[in-house]
């Protein structure tokens, strides 16, 4: 199982393949997902300190491009978990003032991943 880092948490045994937003999110690293891990929001953000993926679904990269941040930051509602990654999650709940992070990203990657 690939260990994930979440700067300030600790460091988490993830079962390969889980959506990166799910493993943030069981493991106290308070990702928002306002769009329900649909690659539309960009609140799921994250900067990878080690391990990025070399795989970027469609999705990610058309909304990152839109907005000027590919290269910038990654969705982790698009990166599932292969491999050992360190990760800092650049919009906690807890920093938010919102009332919820958003709707619950189902285990698939939404929409559909096109690489």
């Amino acid at each position: 199982m690939p260990s994930l880092r979440i700067e300030g948490k600790g460091v988490f045994e993830i079962p390969t393949g889980t959506r990166l937003v799910n493993a943030l999110e069981a493991n106290g690293g308070e990702p928002l997902h306002r769009c329900g891990g649909n690659a539309r929001c960009t609140t799921c953000r994250v900067e990878f300190l080690d391990g990025e993926p070399k795989k970027m679904t469609q999705a990610e990269k058309e909304k990152l491009e839109s907005n000027g941040k590919l290269g910038v930051f990654r969705l982790s509602c698009q990166c599932l978990v292969e491999e050992d990654m360190h990760v800092k999650v650049l919009m906690p709940f807890s920093e938010s003032g919102l009332d919820d992070p958003g709707s619950a990203p189902a285990d698939e990657i939404h929409p559909k991943p096109v690489i």
